[in-house]
């Protein structure tokens, strides 16, 4: 699978099903996937090769004019009244591995509190770079995180999201604490076969110890949702809706918001 790759460091507004009228910013490189994961349901298709960080010292010059083309396409927005309803970093891969992300992230929301005023800045994360300098503070920039976890078990999120050496549930989850539950965990939910091995991130035990993960981590909200694109393993399968809605159902019981994506 080619992947759904970007060609664009500023896309749309798109409609998001959970998020409503979003302006993407890409500030990973164009028409190249990046990514400490190599998840098997990744819209993006299979990395090309793994993510060494001394491979991408490049990307650090082109922070300002990522910056410029934001503001410019937020110009033109704005000229044609139409109106975002949030900014989101997201694009092709985990944009915290960009080595000038904090200045990225503050150069986005200084534009928008000039250009913007009152629309959020949201960041979708794999949780995966919390221990890299500068990320956290980053992170605590934006009005929204979206924060991954699509297991509570070291073994599934292996299987599942194939993160690269020194990734670990337990370290993972200490470092969401830090945010105080001022988060959105999200999870995707589906079921399949990969190499002869069975996938399944709903089963009950999985979602004991995953509920259990929430409830230690108290997050605001949690978005719940299943496959919606092409995958590069082929034999997945969206999580059925009446399991969605369980699990939401249970969560909102917590009282916690739930953002739900069939």
């Amino acid at each position: 699978m080619e992947g759904n790759i970007l060609r664009n460091s500023v896309y749309g507004p798109v409609t998001s099903r959970r998020l409503g009228c979003s302006l993407g910013i890409n500030i990973l490189p164009l028409r190249a996937k990046v990514c400490n994961f190599d998840c098997l349901y990744c819209e993006c298709g299979w990395n090309a090769a793994p993510y060494v960080p001394e491979q991408h010292t490049g990307w650090k010059s082109n922070a300002n004019e990522m910056l410029h083309v934001l503001e410019k396409r937020i110009e033109e927005l704005v000229a044609a009244g139409t109106i975002p309803q949030i900014i989101t970093f997201s694009g092709n891969g985990e944009p915290s591995l960009h080595p000038d992300f904090l200045q990225l992230v503050k150069g986005t929301t200084a534009i928008r509190d000039r250009l913007l005023p009152g629309v959020k800045v949201g960041i979708f994360s794999n949780s995966g770079m919390l221990d890299k300098p500068g990320v956290f503070e980053a992170l605590q920039l934006a009005d929204e995180r979206f924060m991954k976890l699509d297991s509570a078990r070291e073994e599934t999120v292996r299987l599942i999201n194939r993160p690269q050496a020194g990734y670990t549930v337990a370290k993972t989850i200490e470092r969401l604490k830090k945010f105080g539950g001022d988060f959105t965990l999200q999870t995707l939910f589906f079921r399949g076969t990969f190499e002869g091995q069975l996938i399944d991130n709903t089963t009950p035990d999985e979602l004991e110890d995953w509920f259990n993960v929430v409830d230690e981590l108290k997050p605001q909200k949690v978005m719940v949702y299943t496959l919606d694109r092409k995958t590069p393993a082929k034999d997945l399968q969206k999580c059925p809706s009446e399991t969605l809605h369980q699990i939401a159902e249970a969560l909102e019981k917590r009282g916690i918001q739930v953002l739900l994506g069939e």
